[in-house]
């Protein structure tokens, strides 16, 4: 059976006061007409067949976006916009004093609750994922996967290959993903300290040593396939978070591969990996910006995107 309701594309853009270099990250010009990564995305899941926007930001950056995004983009495709804020806990919980961020991926999805009512791709604002993982999640979540099994929800993420996913200004921090052999997730190993070396790749085992890993291996870039019914997990799971919190922990997150994973872990959900060759890029340091630039400039040039995105 086909779902009749066509997927939307929620993009996490509330992180953008994280600055790099005095400037908000996620807005800096890389394309030649000053588009910047999360364009490319939309562009893509545009062609992919998505048919809605649903920003998460803040309110205090509403203008900003806007100015710098939001309203080109309503010009081609319907756009929302979705609120994470660190003062929007339920009733009965407080903000701990002397904290002053948001409660990290799994509540920047929260705040499309009433919002979306649809199958939704997840993506962060300064990833360049490629394009064949919109097309994979866009397929899956239209197809009869996306209808829920027996209390077990169906969702899926693209798997991208660890060598494609790495900068050469430093180290990165990378989900590494545990697959079974029908391409289902196990779980996913925060793993840090990842580097290129001249055979493959280096990470930081858990004494902090440095030890070689697999650059074949699949990893998470936070791009997750969902039905609206995980709204509802969300909403009780983060009562469940915000009620184990240690006093004086102003740093906790609620983040959406640690709520997966535990959905994996008592059996209620079923996560495929689709597996993307694609490389992935972002802005992890400054000196990654001209990279990015010049891997724009090059698919411009090999027609995966033409000069101008939207006419």
């Amino acid at each position: 059976k086909i779902m009749s309701k066509k997927p939307v594309l929620v993009i996490m853009a509330a992180g953008m006061g994280s600055r790099f270099g005095g400037g908000i990250k996620q807005l800096e010009a890389m394309g030649p007409n000053g588009e910047i990564i999360m364009d490319y995305s939309i562009y893509d899941a545009i062609e992919a067949g998505f048919n809605k926007v649903v920003f998460v930001t803040r309110k205090d950056l509403l203008a900003t976006f806007k100015e710098v995004i939001g309203d080109r983009i309503a010009k081609v495709i319907p756009v929302e916009y979705a609120f994470q804020e660190l003062s929007d806990v339920p009733e009965g919980f407080s903000v701990p004093e002397g904290r002053t961020k948001p409660w990290g991926t799994g509540q920047a999805v929260l705040a499309c609750k009433g919002i979306v009512n649809e199958p939704f791709l997840v993506i962060n604002a300064d990833d360049y994922y490629g394009k064949e993982a919109f097309k994979l999640i866009h397929d899956f979540l239209v197809s009869d996967h996306a209808e829920k099994a027996e209390k077990q929800y169906d969702f899926c993420m693209a798997g991208f290959i660890l060598g494609n996913t790495l900068s050469d200004n430093g180290a990165v921090t990378r989900g590494i993903c545990v697959v079974d052999e029908n391409e289902h997730l196990i779980g996913v190993n925060e793993t840090g300290g990842i580097v290129k070396t001249a055979t493959g790749a280096a990470c930081d085992d858990k004494d902090g040593n440095q030890t070689a890993c697999d650059p074949a291996s699949h990893v998470s870039m936070n791009m997750w396939g969902f039905t609206p019914d995980f709204l509802d997990e969300l909403e009780s799971g983060f009562r469940t978070f915000l009620s184990e919190q240690k006093e004086g922990d102003i740093k906790s997150e609620y983040l959406l591969p640690t709520i997966v994973d535990q959905l994996i872990k008592s059996g209620r959900a079923n996560v495929s990996v689709l597996e993307t060759t694609d490389k992935w890029f972002g802005v992890t340091y400054k000196e990654d910006k001209p990279v990015v630039v010049e891997s724009i400039k090059k698919l411009i040039a090999e027609g995966k995107y033409p000069e101008k995105l939207y006419k």
